[in-house]
């Protein structure tokens, strides 16, 4: 892999306060800134355990946190995006997709080579943010087995592809199943600062305009978290004066279980943990559950902000402010090695959760009562039944129905339409592959993990693809074979984002490169 630039690098002295490891920078210049449930008589119908919903006479409104001062709304400053359900909702991109000719050959405006980690970077004000571990070795058989990595942030011009800051920190990490030992989630961009939640738990809060370290907290040691099992895969969630993310710590005692038996490790009430924001000061700790690879999302119940978590063994909500836990429903396979790892996906007053192992899927309906109702559940250790079987990806909702893959392992996944009221599977297609999606509109932007774009419709009648481009070979590209290639694996969303000066661009993260591609116009 070739070595990667390091732009403005500063050096910076700390010390620690209260667990809080504060930073001070030396002077320097600056870049250039950017701006569960009531029962009777469940029935099986269409594949899935329905349960008779009473209809609430009360309305409810479940809001979600968009924008942040300063940021546009075609920002996509936070994993699945301003409004954390992986759709684009800013008018001017939603047109631009449909003046696409999406059959022709994308070009690449720019490349950028990236180290070990899975997930994607975030934009905001005309800047890319990419969170991976900088390489320190060419040779790929030490991947997922070293004990030391260095891991990155980089901010890159979106119009350029041109690395504007590097900031960078050591981390001690060596994956339990040899994956590879770099950032499985993505920044989260909130006015003028960027949070980043590293493999190990290093939660940082950094400068936007130029990386500088403000603070930062060493979570797993803080909190004497057992390692789970592929790392900290979590993003930082922001709501007001908070920074809120998964820990999942567990008692002194258990410090000295074997790697790998979590089902000999207790939580210690640290799944969720919110920060002072500013400071890194800690302002509640909830949630008796260990962590999963799922990330907080906001929902706002009977006017009251909360967070819901789909932690190791249950989905939770809790009040955002205040830090108390509303309600509990428990969704975990009997596996040992089983993992949630989908972000709850919410319509109203309606919460959608899934796993791939042994449960599938379920609808639940919130009240203001901090209670909660199955609409429809799928059917216990019969996959052939459930209605969807979410592994790390999370599908979009369009219109009332679920578009996303199904499946845990290639041979038994697909891409698929569901309806969320009732669970019926509409259709299926792209068998035998797994694949991340994003809405635009009514477009699909499926990426499979081996590097296969198609743009689809989002139909609930018929896969409907408009487009497909194998991005994993160089003749895909309209400006020649010099650019290079998407490599497995590619586990992490696209986005459809808005470049100044040019027509909107997709990114596209594979393991050893993020390119950016534009299609023709139309």
């Amino acid at each position: 892999m070739p070595k990667h630039c390091v732009a403005n690098h500063r050096v910076s002295k700390a010390r620690v306060r209260d667990g809080v490891r504060l930073t001070f920078t030396t002077p320097g210049r600056r870049p250039h800134p950017r701006g569960t449930a009531n029962w009777s008589a469940p029935a099986v119908q269409q594949g899935c355990l329905v349960v008779p919903n009473v209809i609430a006479p009360w309305v409810i409104a479940l809001a979600l946190v968009v924008v942040s001062a300063g940021q546009s709304a075609a920002d996509w400053p936070r994993f699945l995006g301003p409004q954390f359900d992986g759709i684009v909702h800013d008018a001017d991109l939603i047109q631009a997709a449909d003046r696409v000719d999406w059959n022709g050959k994308p070009s690449v405006t720019w490349s950028l080579p990236v180290g070990e980690g899975y997930g994607i970077g975030v934009t905001a004000a005309d800047r890319y943010y990419h969170f991976d571990a900088a390489p320190d070795s060419t040779d790929r058989r030490v991947v997922g087995r070293r004990s030391s990595i260095t891991e990155r942030l980089r901010c890159v011009d979106l119009a350029s592809g041109q690395i504007i800051w590097t900031q960078q920190n050591e981390c001690r990490y060596q994956d339990l199943y040899g994956y590879e030992a770099g950032p499985r989630s993505s920044p989260t961009v909130h006015q003028d600062s960027v949070y980043t939640l590293g493999v190990r738990g290093r939660l940082t809060c950094r400068s936007l305009s130029d990386g500088t370290e403000r603070w930062s907290v060493e979570t797993v040691d803080q909190f004497a978290v057992v390692q789970n099992f592929f790392g900290v895969g979590s993003a930082p969630l922001v709501i007001d004066d908070l920074v809120i993310v998964m820990v999942g710590g567990s008692p002194d005692e258990d410090q000295v279980v074997p790697p790998g038996q979590l089902n000999r490790v207790s939580p210690n009430g640290t799944g969720l943990v919110a920060f002072n924001r500013n400071t890194g000061q800690v302002r509640w700790q909830a949630v008796d559950d260990l962590a999963s690879n799922s990330s907080p999302r906001p929902i706002q119940i009977d006017n009251k902000a909360c967070v819901l978590l789909l932690a190791r063994d249950h989905l939770w909500c809790v009040d955002a402010k205040a830090g108390t836990t509303l309600w509990k429903f428990h969704h975990r396979s009997d596996l040992l090695e089983s993992v949630n790892a989908m972000t709850p996906v919410v319509d109203g007053s309606k919460v959608f959760i899934s796993e791939c192992y042994e449960l599938g899927s379920v609808l639940l309906e919130v009240d203001p009562s901090e209670s909660q109702t199955a609409i429809w559940q799928d059917p216990r250790r019969d996959r052939r039944r459930m209605a969807m079987r979410c592994h790390w990806a999370t599908p979009v909702l369009v219109n009332g129905y679920l578009y996303g893959c199904s499946g845990r392992n290639a041979p038994d996944s697909d891409f698929r339409c569901v309806d969320l009221m009732t669970g019926t599977v509409k259709w299926t297609g792209l068998e035998r592959r797994r694949s991340s999606v994003t809405a635009v509109g009514d477009h699909l932007l499926v990426l499979e993990e081996r590097g296969t774009l198609h743009i689809a419709k989002a139909d609930p009648e018929a896969l409907s693809i408009k487009a497909s481009h194998d991005l994993a070979t160089e003749e895909a590209f309209a400006n020649g074979d010099t650019n290079p290639a998407l490599q497995y694996p590619c586990w992490s969303a696209p986005l459809w984002v808005a470049v100044p000066d040019l027509a909107p661009q997709i990114l596209l993260r594979g393991d050893q490169t993020v390119l950016c591609l534009q299609f023709p116009m139309k």
